[in-house]
């Protein structure tokens, strides 16, 4: 740099004079075809470029009537002097010049450009009246996420509040986008009682002030500028809570000797160990002839199945299904009755309750027939 400015000063003492500026960023230039006047004249701006990182950018000032006088060029921003005519003056490998005296063309170049290039160049002509153009490069970046300041998986109570936080650089700055991995829409809760389904949410957090079961899973932070490529970070939402059990059907009835499908569905998590249990006591195994036990996952979800074999009458009773985890247990409660063939209900009950139920239908039978002869005989008396 002062070996520059000491050229640049042996210059300024030579003729023609070389004019060093300041920076002249947003100042006043002209460009005209006037080689009447004998002076050099730029014929036509330098423009702004815009160019993705790793490429090259190219500048060009063209000069009319350049004669005698040098052109030279200079970084906009700090004054850094690039290059004086043929000469480059910058020990960057990445830059370099090329020229053409006929055509008055005179060129930067960069080549595999980096963010730190992009800003405003200029480009001098030495005359007693400092003549200058600026140009300038934007250089694009593709997004990329700073993970240091972006969550991991996140892992909360049910009821506490998680925030999802993502953060992106790039130029120009990238557009943040949140969507579930799973295609399921995001619900973004308005109050305790209403929330509302979207697709893709756009914001650098993803807030859940009210985190529930349904806000489980795993979402994708989507950063994009329009500069391939897009890039994502996956996030999985942990909402920890205790099992809950649901009983498509709690009252089956099933023809004697058929096999009958018992199913309970379970959300929870962290996971959960479940089993079954007849008449809330004897905890069935799976793997003999009479019972065949199966789990499907899901994520917090879990499908429990079971398939009695060969149904029978002994088998009729009350089955449970049971879910346990570190923050609680819960039971789903099925009954099973048999049908005969002629589809009448079958329920295998005590002998007290039958007699019972005997009894009880007889004095029923004795009070029906009690009522109708009363009622015939106030018919008969009016």
């Amino acid at each position: 740099m002062d070996f520059a400015r000491m050229v640049i000063c042996l210059l300024y003492f030579t003729k023609p004079d070389f004019v060093y500026s300041g920076n002249t960023i947003g100042s006043r230039q002209s460009y005209t075809n006037s080689s009447s006047t004998g002076d050099p004249e730029f014929t036509q701006p330098i423009g702004n470029l815009t160019t993705p990182v790793g490429r090259e950018a190219v500048l060009s000032c063209v000069v009319d009537n350049l004669g005698k006088h040098r052109v030279g060029w200079l970084r906009a921003e700090d004054q850094t002097v690039l290059s004086l005519h043929t000469s480059l003056v910058t020990h960057n490998p990445r830059i370099s010049l090329t020229h053409d005296r006929q055509q008055g063309l005179w060129q930067l170049h960069i080549r595999q450009v980096k963010p730190s290039d992009g800003g405003c160049y200029m480009c001098q002509v030495n005359t007693r009246v400092m003549k200058k153009l600026v140009g300038c490069i934007d250089v694009h970046v593709s997004p990329d996420i700073v993970y240091e300041e972006t969550s991991g998986d996140v892992a909360v109570l049910e009821g506490d509040n998680a925030t999802l936080v993502c953060q992106a650089t790039g130029h120009p700055r990238p557009r943040l986008m949140w969507k579930r991995e799973d295609g399921a829409p995001i619900l973004l809760r308005r109050s305790l009682r209403e929330a509302t389904p979207v697709v893709y949410y756009h914001s650098r957090t993803q807030p859940f002030p009210i985190p529930l079961a349904v806000f489980l899973g795993t979402y994708l932070c989507i950063a994009s500028n329009d500069i391939p490529p897009a890039v994502s970070k996956r996030i999985t939402l942990h909402v920890n809570f205790a099992p809950a059990i649901t009983v498509p059907n709690q009252l089956l009835g099933a023809p004697l000797g058929t096999d009958v499908l018992l199913e309970c569905h379970v959300e929870a998590f962290p996971a959960t160990i479940t089993y079954w249990l007849r008449n809330r006591s004897d905890m069935l195994l799976s793997g003999g002839q009479k019972f065949w036990m199966n789990e499907k996952k899901i994520e917090y979800k879990v499908v429990m199945r079971m398939i009695i074999h060969d149904f029978e009458e002994s088998d009729i009773g009350t089955y449970n299904c049971v879910a346990t985890n570190s923050l609680g247990r819960s039971e789903g409660t099925l009954r099973l009755y048999g049908l005969a063939e002629n589809t009448n209900r079958i329920d295998r009950l005590p002998e007290e309750s039958s007699t019972s139920s005997s009894s009880s239908s007889s004095a029923i039978s004795d009070v029906t027939i009690s009522i109708l002869a009363l009622a015939v005989g106030f018919l008969v008396i009016r």
